[in-house]
């Protein structure tokens, strides 16, 4: 191992090697382990063979909301658990959390069974019953590959190549919640229970700088249905879309009469609302917080990936780089509008915002095309606003030694 590790200078596998004793699933492993390791080498290989093997706990095979993450002691959670745990302190109404997570269907099964077996453990220690539902991505949303000549991709049996389109795809399932207030984060970003209070918190100034920028637009937008408004509430209104909800209005809007300027605005404030936590930028892959001009001059806040960024242009590579903060994927949704209708969410995609990744299959290059991302060009024409939440609230586990973190571990 040593002789590796010194000709090879792997960081990772050290890392890995000399954490072992400290990942939550150490026990479980060590305890199904039947042969006796002679060298630290052999003891990292019969580990990770035990771990990801079929004939072992196939690891591999598991979602990353059902792996194991925390280590309590007497139990391991989940990431699955620990987001009814952090549910249960910012988004329970009358004693009950409701909570969905979109899922692969060939994991359905696996899901509800782990539910069932912690479930009431978990509602005794979080004073809290779960309603918990799943979703999938839906085939439709599937987009056609192709080769690198723009040919059809077709798999070894002559059949077209479909992929998932992407989480924009997932704007779907969104469309489909029936709630006034929707959290979103992703399954791994979840921490020990040492540091949840503080995640919750951040949640809670989230969810309600929100409620009370929805008290504002109901009220604006009840107004402007009713159309009689003067001229001073009509420029009362704009400045508040402007300065509160980052709104732009094109230099020809005061050319426009009355009737026309009241449309615009009503446009403008009967919109969903995402209210976006950004963490600052400390080298993490990723979008970011821009401003962005569209193809016909429109001006709006956005969550822009590298991806989507020009790299041939160096102006637009100097603003990726030199960019303060970074989306951790901590959203908190409004989607009904001042009478309490539910928005159509598919009317505020923008659909040009797609792009092409290059990806591989059995071994061949392939284009694919992925649908705009979920808040990306999935959310392009809601009313946005950033606002930077500690760090703690972002702890991503994109690596097994990621778990090796501190927000990870008992303090």
């Amino acid at each position: 191992m040593e002789e590796y590790l010194q000709r090879t200078n792997d960081g990772d596998i050290k890392k890995f090697s000399n954490g072992l004793t400290e990942l939550p699933f150490y026990k479980i492993v060590q305890n199904r382990i039947e042969e006796k390791a002679m060298s630290k080498g052999e003891e990292v290989y019969l580990f990770v063979r035990e771990l990801l093997s079929e004939e072992g706990l196939n690891y591999g095979f598991y979602p990353k909301g059902l792996l194991p993450f925390h280590n309590y002691g007497d139990y391991v959670a989940t990431p699955f658990e620990e987001h009814l745990k952090e549910a249960a302190l910012y988004s329970k109404t009358d004693d009950t959390a409701k909570l969905h997570f979109t899922i692969s269907e060939q994991h359905g099964e696996m899901f509800n069974t782990l539910f069932s077996g912690m479930e009431e453990r978990v509602s005794h220690e979080t004073g809290t019953s779960f309603n918990v539902g799943y979703s999938y991505q839906k085939p439709a949303t599937d987009t056609i590959a192709v080769d690198m000549e723009n040919k059809p991709f077709r798999n070894q049996d002559g059949s077209l190549l479909f992929r998932p389109g992407g989480h924009g795809a997932l704007i779907e399932n969104l469309n489909e919640q029936d709630a006034d207030i929707i959290f979103i984060k992703n399954i791994d970003n979840v921490v020990f229970k040492n540091n949840v209070n503080e995640v919750a918190n951040s949640k809670k100034v989230l969810g309600g700088l929100l409620l009370r920028l929805q008290q504002k637009v109901f009220a604006y937008a009840a107004l402007l249905e009713k159309g009689k408004v003067s001229e001073g509430m009509m420029t009362e209104i704009k400045g508040f879309l402007e300065r509160e909800l980052n709104s732009r209005f094109l230099d020809n809007y005061y050319s426009f009469n009355q009737e026309e300027q009241i449309k615009v605005l009503k446009d403008k404030i009967n919109r969903p609302i995402r209210i976006c936590g950004m963490v600052r930028n400390e080298g993490e892959p990723g979008g970011g917080p821009f401003w962005i001009v569209d193809a016909h001059g429109h001006i709006s806040l956005q969550i822009v990936e590298s991806a989507q960024v020009d790299m041939q242009d160096i102006e637009q590579v100097r603003l990726l780089k030199n960019s303060t903060h970074f989306n951790p994927v901590d959203l908190v949704c409004g989607v009904k509008n001042y009478k309490g209708e539910k928005f159509n969410l598919l009317e505020y995609v923008d659909h040009r915002q797609g792009f092409i990744t290059e990806k591989t299959k059995d071994g061949r290059a392939l284009k694919a095309l992925e649908l705009p991302g979920l808040w990306n060009g999935g959310m392009a024409f809601w009313n946005t606003i950033f606002v930077e939440v500690p760090l703690v609230t972002f702890n991503p586990v994109k690596t097994v030694n990621d778990l090796l973190k501190p927000s990870h571990q008992p303090s």
